[in-house]
């Protein structure tokens, strides 16, 4: 069966428009769903109304398929059945579908929209809000001025007029409405001038300079020289330098400035750390473009780092630094002995004192890391170790006792220990202990006995305290200054990176001996530094799928150290790198 669906519409002007199309089939479906043979879109008709089908006897059949009906020339019902060739109109909702056949031609279906105005519309025209305002036109003409005024006008004239200041993070914003023109919000570090754009832009339509931000941010060290930053990235390709002239038309800086790395109005949260990609641009075949670089290449922590460097003293008694990769045999010389594996023993007589004093100094059954490391403030790293507060619980300095009160060396001056020791009485001292004797090395003439009773035997206790089996040749390494007993200096240093931080906070899950072999370490010479492949275990490049830790250059390092000293000179006279503090950024 053939059916041809007349559309009429209607124009603004009464002018009407007639689109025609044939559909030989047997059934048709009616209804709002635009999948519907005969679409109607009005929200009082169902997404599937009713179909239309063939009966006997030449007629057509109108069945509601939903809960709602339509109507028969006027009257309503859900299922009517009639002869095409007579003529019929259909109405749902506001639309009305005329159907008529001329012989055995098709069934031609006209649907048209009826006029829902209302009766009388005209006499109550007056009263309604439209006859009060302006014409539609004249309404978008105004709107679009308002707009251009509050949000164009207002802002770029305050900007222009206002008195020209040095950029003020606390000041308030001079230009009004600006925050219309914000593309986002500030990062946390920036959110105090969400009402103040001109402490940044500086210039409308202007890309923030450097120096804008150099008027906060003026104690921050260069990454290095900008000319050599350039040498270092290497050439542009045509597109980078098409984009960048394009950008520097428009006021923005050269590559290397603030904005390349530091981009604002990304959100509210913290300030995003610059990609990988970043730092890779030039230190990847650094080298090959830096000819007099002594840094190694760097591209990806999991597959394309160096090994670590630490920095360290290679000689006892002299305050110089070296800094070798851990990949070498390293031995640290920092004036003291202390055997890691001896004090972290289980068993043994370390192990037995400590669990004999441990209600007084707060130790376990044997020492752990943590009574001699105590983390700092942050936790970011250990305050230094204290004899006093570490050390002294079981090595004690007491030398004599005057009634009730035992008197101490005094630790870390070997002059004023020289003259506590030379001025004793006369007068014989009783032991500390009385009513028995002491065994072994506390036995008179042992190892840890001083007989301090007579002066002339002072001087000889004072070169016994050091000397190699000496109360201070157990942790000091004796020498002589000046023809007199003494010990090496001890230098002992809180971070052995340069380039690099380590956040000890972040690493509180795991064990100090997963990382730094203390247990197996028989002597104070060993640098107890991890090896890169110990990070690697968890750590691993930015785009790493298996990696428990992605991790990105600046994870482990600042791209604004601050500088340790001049910059050092090699053989050859050439500079060599600046080297840098080891800093946590922020």
């Amino acid at each position: 069966m053939a059916f041809l669906i007349r559309t009429v519409d209607i124009t603004q002007s009464g002018r009407e428009i007639v689109r025609d199309r044939e559909i030989a089939q047997d059934t048709l479906t009616i209804g709002r769903a635009a999948e519907n043979d005969i679409h109607l879109p009005d929200l009082a008709v169902e997404q599937q109304h009713a179909r239309i089908e063939p009966v006997p006897g030449g007629q057509l059949q109108c069945e509601a398929v939903g809960t709602l009906g339509f109507t028969v020339d006027g009257r309503n019902t859900t299922s009517a059945t009639f002869n095409p060739r007579e003529g019929v109109e259909l109405g749902f909702a506001s639309y009305r579908l005329s159907l008529t056949q001329d012989g055995d031609g098709p069934v031609a279906i006209t649907i048209q929209q009826k006029d829902e105005k209302p009766e009388g519309t005209d006499a109550v025209k007056g009263f309604a809000l439209a006859s009060a305002l302006p014409s539609k036109r004249a309404m978008a003409w105004i709107g679009l001025v308002a707009i251009l005024l509050a949000f164009l006008a207002v802002p770029i004239y305050t900007n222009l007029t206002r008195d020209r200041v040095k950029p003020d993070y606390d000041a308030e914003g001079a230009t009004i409405m600006d925050a219309s023109w914000s593309t986002g919000k500030l990062s946390l570090a920036h959110h105090g001038l969400e009402d103040n754009c001109e402490a940044c832009h500086v210039d409308a339509f202007v890309s923030v300079r450097d120096e804008t931000c150099l008027t906060c941010h003026e104690e921050i060290g260069d990454h290095a020289d900008i000319d050599r930053q350039l040498t270092g990235r290497g050439p542009m390709s045509s597109g980078d330098k098409f984009l960048w002239a394009v950008a520097e038309a428009f006021g923005k800086e050269g590559p290397g400035n603030c904005t390349t790395c530091h981009t604002e109005h990304e959100g509210g949260g913290r300030m995003e750390p610059a990609a990988q990609k970043f730092c890779a641009e030039c230190h990847d075949g650094m080298d090959a473009r830096l000819t007099d670089t002594e840094l190694e290449n760097a591209a990806d922590f999991g597959t394309a780092h160096p090994q670590f460097k630490a920095v360290f003293h290679p000689e006892l008694g002299s305050d110089r630094t070296v800094r070798l990769s851990l990949d070498k045999p390293i031995a640290e010389q920092n004036g003291i002995k202390f055997p890691h594996d001896l004090h972290l023993s289980r068993t043994g007589g370390v192990a037995r004192m400590a669990g004999n004093i441990g209600s007084k100094r707060g130790y376990g059954a044997a020492l752990e890391c943590k009574d001699c490391h105590v983390p700092t403030a942050d936790e970011y790293g250990f305050r230094p170790v204290v004899m006093e507060d570490a050390c002294e619980g079981c090595h004690s300095l007491v030398y004599d006792r005057v009634g009730d009160t035992f008197r101490s060396l005094r630790h870390g001056d070997v002059g004023q220990m020289r003259a506590d020791l030379a001025a004793m009485d006369r007068a014989p001292r009783r032991p500390i202990t009385t009513g028995r004797r002491r065994p072994g090395d506390y036995a008179r003439g042992g190892r840890y006995y001083q007989d301090f009773g007579r002066p002339t035997r002072n001087y000889i206790a004072i070169n016994q305290a050091l000397s190699p089996r000496g109360v201070c040749g157990e942790c000091h390494i004796p020498t002589s200054s000046n023809g007199r007993a003494d010990v090496m200096p001890v230098n002992l240093r809180q971070s052995y990176l340069l380039h690099g931080w380590f956040d000890h906070k972040e690493h509180q899950q795991e064990d100090c001996t997963s990382c730094h072999k203390a247990e197996t370490s028989k002597t104070s010479d060993d640098l107890l530094m991890p090896k890169i492949a110990e990070c690697r275990t968890c750590h691993l490049g930015e785009d790493a799928r298996k990696a428990e830790v992605p991790s990105s250059c600046a994870m482990c390092h600042s791209y604004h150290p601050k500088p340790m000293g001049p910059p050092e000179k090699r053989k050859d006279g050439k500079v060599k790198e600046v080297a840098v503090i080891s800093r946590k950024p922020g």
